[in-house]
């Protein structure tokens, strides 16, 4: 190993998590808001990408230019995945919410196999890449960062400076208190889910521009996830992107050292850690 090698290594990894920490950032957002652990958020990753294909493929859309398109996509199947999964059974038992979702995943993955089969995708897509000495960083990777982070930042901006982002923020600290300040906790709860359903397909469309995928795809992914959200700090959205970015590194990193099917046996393992040394995450849960 040579120190070129373990800088490109690091840069695709960076890069990498940018993404994963989206990825993230909608799972523990619903959490955070309705400690509603979303076992459904495999397939809406998986359908992020196939909007994607579908646009570029059937259409001519180039798929940056459909990511306004999956964003109202995702807005409106999450409000609708509320409603009717989630809003009957919010005040049930955690198990309940939680079978409640693992149905939704199960219906989405049927749903997704018939339609598209299990065959392998991918898009074709190409940018220049950038070199720095022996170095190359691709421009799909970049700009699928820049997005990432500007949906981040707008997500941020909408959280804490405008009223509906106040409320969400309201009714995750305390539900009654903001209903007696005249919010409305089940709009407020259903577009908080949307918004959650939403970051996850913009993240499957961005990553759809990376890597080849299928219908199972989203298992991998929503696992992945859960590492990420655990380890960042459930209900804490920056963690998320903290924790997002420290598996892309782990990721991208260890293979130079261990084989590449090893690498999910070590993601485990620091997501075990976590849990037994910092439960609460890198920032802590909010």
């Amino acid at each position: 190993m040579n120190f070129e090698v373990l800088l490109a290594s690091s840069i695709d990894g960076l890069t990498l998590g940018f993404v994963f920490g989206l990825m993230a950032m909608g799972l523990t957002l619903i959490f955070g808001v309705m400690k509603v652990i979303n076992l459904g958020h495999g397939p809406v990753i998986v359908m992020g990408m196939f909007a994607v294909l579908v646009m570029s493929q059937d259409l001519g859309i180039n798929p940056y230019l459909g990511l306004p398109v999956v964003v109202v996509l995702g807005l409106v199947t999450g409000i609708v995945m509320y409603f009717v999964a989630v809003h009957r059974v919010i005040n049930a038992p955690e198990l309940t919410t939680l079978l409640a979702t693992f149905s939704v995943n199960m219906m989405l993955v049927g749903a997704l196999t018939i339609i598209f089969t299990s065959s392998p995708r991918g898009l074709s897509l190409e940018l220049p890449s950038f070199h720095a000495g022996a170095v190359a960083i691709f421009g799909t990777r970049v700009v699928a960062v820049f997005i990432a982070i500007a949906v981040t930042i707008a997500l941020y901006l909408f959280l804490y400076r405008t009223r509906t982002g106040k409320s969400i923020r309201a009714v995750a600290n305390n539900r009654a208190a903001a209903e007696l300040m005249g919010i409305n906790s089940t709009w407020i709860l259903a577009l908080s889910f949307g918004i959650g359903i939403m970051l996850a397909m913009v993240s499957g469309a961005l990553l759809a521009t990376l890597f080849s995928f299928t219908v199972l795809s989203g298992g991998g992914l929503e696992v992945k996830s859960f590492v990420i959200v655990v380890l960042g700090g459930l209900g804490n959205p920056t963690g998320a992107l903290l924790g997002g970015i420290v598996i892309g590194l782990l990721e991208s990193i260890t293979t130079i050292f261990i084989p590449v099917s090893w690498v999910p046996v070590f993601e485990f393992a620091v997501f075990v850690l976590i849990l037994l040394f910092r439960p609460t995450g890198l920032l802590g849960a909010r």
